[in-house]
């Protein structure tokens, strides 16, 4: 029997190898959110150095796996033992091994929801393509909310694969037809785009950045253009509600941004999953 067929035929140990996988991919997503906007910082500065003709700076590599992770307040390299996902920052008591300085908890509660992800795509789809399909979206939906949250940034380097993704997927007709994964893509970007020129326009303001465009063509391509709705409607409520209570919270005024990113991965990944079922449910309630 092969590793396919014996998955296939034992869902038990497939959701515990798929929450496994999910606690190692959520450990590389911590690196991934810390370091990539980084990363794309120190592209920035070259680029524009190289654009104003000035001597390039020479600094040590800098990526997704080197230099090897330290503690960043007494520089400790992290060893193999102090990785392991979440088991090490319960063994260690959520401080460093050499300094004892706390680890924020957010290390292992990324690690956590990596693997609840993962055993959610697993439990809801089975073992198949579309689960392996679906746990990749996630961990970039979740990856880029983080971002976001922290940096107000959707990179490129993240949507559009995942975008490329989705009609990819799709042309398998893994989720929607391709047709339909297309012109998602198509109308996603556009109506975020239109919603820009059109609040510029009359404010002279910007209320968005480019990347929520892709992010919502990003859905579009994956769950179709009929999705977009109800993805515009749940993000739209839950970042108004949220977001107010986040201002009150946290003291700030009514015109500090807020990452719309996070509210769309949310309502783009509820939607993908249930938008039938919700739009059903809601036409017959309201009729």
């Amino acid at each position: 029997m092969n590793v396919w067929d014996f998955f296939a035929s034992q869902p038990l140990a497939y959701l515990i190898a798929a929450s496994v996988l999910g606690l190692i991919v959520g450990s590389f997503l911590n690196v991934l959110v810390h370091r990539l906007p980084l990363m794309l910082d120190r592209q920035w500065r070259a680029e524009a150095r190289e654009a104003l003709e000035l001597p390039a700076q020479s600094s040590p590599r800098f990526d997704l796996f080197l230099p090897a992770s330290r503690c960043p307040h007494c520089e400790h390299q992290i060893r193999a033992w102090e990785n392991i996902p979440v088991i090490s920052y319960l063994c260690l008591r959520g401080r460093c091994a050499s300094c004892k300085a706390p680890i924020s908890p957010r290390y292992p509660l990324v690690e956590l929801t990596s693997a609840g992800l993962a055993l959610f795509a697993a439990w809801h789809f089975g073992f198949s393509a579309s689960a392996a399909a679906f746990m990749l979206l996630s961990w970039g939906l979740l990856s880029m909310s983080l971002i976001d949250i922290e940096h107000q940034l959707l990179p490129d380097a993240l949507v559009l694969p995942l975008l490329w993704l989705g009609l990819i997927v799709n042309a398998f007709g893994l989720f929607v037809p391709l047709e339909e994964a297309l012109w998602g893509a198509v109308f996603g970007y556009l109506s975020l785009w239109s919603v820009y020129w059109l609040f510029k326009l009359i404010t002279g303001k910007e209320g968005m950045g480019y990347g929520d465009f892709k992010l919502l063509a990003l859905l579009g391509a994956w769950g179709g253009w009929q999705v977009l709705p109800l993805v515009l409607l749940l993000s739209s409520l839950v970042g108004a509600l949220l977001g107010l209570v986040l201002l009150r919270m946290r003291g700030q005024q009514a015109g500090t941004p807020i990452p719309f990113g996070p509210y769309l991965a949310i309502a783009g990944w509820i939607a993908l999953l249930w938008g039938g079922q919700i739009t059903t449910s809601y036409l017959q309630f309201g009729f």
